[in-house]
């Protein structure tokens, strides 16, 4: 499969002309009480309340994210993107509290799930060349960040 570029450059990061803004997201009880509240996410600067309480309810990883990752290699894959992996002798260093978080940041949420499809599409032998399952990776992160897709849940 040949993919063009329509909203993102070569060697550029898709979110190059991207806003984000810190945000808090809450959930709150008829009553006043509140369910769910994070705070000091990123999102991006254009996105509603409403659309990032969506995101960090729903998308957003809320534990178990390795502090310290490793890259896994695959022979057949290209090393952008390869699988990620908790690297335990990074996490051994850090003090037991800091070695697992949360996903903070839509970035995060947007490379994963892009990264995800990208990995599926490459190992399914989908793309013709490996330029074009990079444009694929950049072109459906910068439509998640800027609400072009959106994918249904749950996701990988």
């Amino acid at each position: 499969m040949r993919i063009e570029r329509r909203f993102t450059k070569s060697g550029k990061t898709p979110y190059e002309d991207i806003e984000f803004r810190q945000a808090t997201s809450e959930i709150k009880n008829p009553d006043g009480s509140i369910v769910f509240r994070l705070e000091n996410i990123q999102v991006p600067a254009a996105w509603s309340q409403v659309a990032s309480d969506i995101l960090a309810q729903k998308y957003f990883r809320k534990a178990g994210v390795p502090a310290a990752l490793k890259k896994v290699e695959e022979e057949t894959v290209p090393s952008w993107l390869w699988k990620s992996e908790a690297d335990t002798e990074a996490l051994k260093k850090l003090p037991a509290e800091e070695r697992y978080t949360s996903e903070m940041d839509a970035r995060q949420v947007f490379n994963r799930l892009a990264g995800t499809w990208t990995y599926w599409g490459w190992k399914g032998g989908y793309f013709d060349t490996e330029e074009d399952a990079r444009t694929f990776y950049d072109e459906l992160c910068f439509m998640l960040a800027t609400q072009k897709v959106a994918p249904n849940s749950p996701q990988w």
